[in-house]
């Protein structure tokens, strides 16, 4: 069978469900998975198999439309805090009692709905009055990376698709399909984290190697100098910024061929061209935040190895050895508190400030 599903890997039971749900489907599902999983990518291609007339098809102009998140009647709900605000989901609402423009659905997608339980004035009760009260012809489409206990009203209002992270030697396999060095697709499929947008990105990017050098050497370069933190801040927010570049060729590209298509088209120009950029800026903000909790979790391994090493001189009875494993531990458990912080919006030079003056003091 070929169809929009054809282009998720690695996650055979979401699709096989998938495919049934587009042909009967209900008000409202919630797509739940870790970071990586591809949550934003597979909301994408159920969107457009709920619109298509033949489930899904991948060849006809509505499937075209949705797959490149420019179909007007598929409303990405925009959160511009930490949370979600009541007003930016009664908007979600509002859109939400539209009636469909094409002969579909209208679909509202509302990302992170986790953060509906946070901030001052938790908004997940308005979330959950609009799932109480569909339109017939509109269909919610939620994510959430994780789900707490607050969710759970919301959660049975909904149909369930969990997702699970790729293996690292699937993303490896893809990547060599798709021409790619066996050596730089295994680097880049082990600091992908399961997504494969972003292995496709790395397996690009010639700085991958050095990039990570520079978060695993930190514990080494912390002499106990705030000029030390700052040279290592700068170092790392360049870093990360160069690490953009092989991301926005992609979208280049992306863009390129839309334009060459609209043209074979006699289309004078792409079509809410302003929606694609907007989509690649939405694309650019995650890429940096997973790019970021790559770096931590690098710095996190490299800390578990001196962990390692200082549990073995402890064994010796060694003063030596005990201050290494402590220091560790409260080195790790500093990284994890601030890779919880990355996605709230904060700002990311004195995130990591912060982070490398406590670690200074360790």
């Amino acid at each position: 069978m070929t169809d929009v599903f054809d282009r998720i890997v690695g996650q055979d039971s979401a699709v096989t469900a998938m495919r049934q749900y587009a042909r009967n489907p209900v008000h409202a599902y919630l797509f739940s998975g870790p970071v990586g999983s591809g949550l934003h990518d597979v909301v994408i291609t159920f969107s457009a198999a709920l619109q298509c007339e033949n489930h899904g098809c991948g060849l006809c102009e509505t499937c075209r439309l949705a797959l490149s998140e420019l179909d007007s009647d598929v409303h990405f709900a925009d959160r511009t805090g930490i949370s979600w605000r009541i007003d930016e989901l009664r908007e979600a609402e509002r859109v939400s009692r539209r009636r469909p423009i094409g002969g579909g659905y209208q679909i509202v997608v509302i990302e992170d709905v986790e953060l509906t339980t946070t901030g001052a004035s938790p908004s997940a009760s308005a979330l959950l009055k609009s799932l109480e009260e569909p339109p017939q012809k509109t269909i919610f489409l939620l994510t959430a990376e994780d789900l707490p206990e607050q969710l759970t009203t919301i959660i049975s209002r909904c149909v369930e698709i969990k997702l699970k992270s790729l293996t690292e030697e699937d993303l490896e396999a893809l990547l060599i399909r798709d021409g790619a060095i066996p050596q730089a697709a295994r680097t880049a499929a082990l600091a992908a984290n399961g997504n494969l947008r972003r292995a496709q990105v790395l397996v690009r990017d010639a700085e991958l190697a050095k990039r990570i050098s520079q978060w695993r050497t930190i514990p080494d370069r912390l002499q106990g100098s705030t000029s030390d933190a700052a040279i290592l801040v700068e170092e790392l927010t360049g870093a990360i910024d160069a690490a953009i570049a092989p991301l926005q060729v992609i979208q280049d590209e992306e863009l390129n061929a839309l334009i060459a298509n609209a043209k074979e088209m006699g289309q004078r120009s792409v079509a809410n061209r302003k929606d694609i950029e907007a989509q690649f800026k939405r694309e650019q903000r995650r890429f940096r935040i997973e790019e970021l909790k790559f770096g931590f979790t690098a710095l996190t391994n490299s800390y578990r190895e001196r962990l390692t090493d200082g549990l073995v001189e402890l064994q010796e009875n060694t003063a030596r050895g005990e201050h290494r494993a402590g220091s560790s531990i409260k080195a790790i458990e500093a990284v994890a508190a601030t890779s919880r912080l990355v996605t709230l919006n904060v700002d990311e030079g004195l995130l990591l400030n912060d982070l490398m003056l406590t670690l200074m003091q360790l």
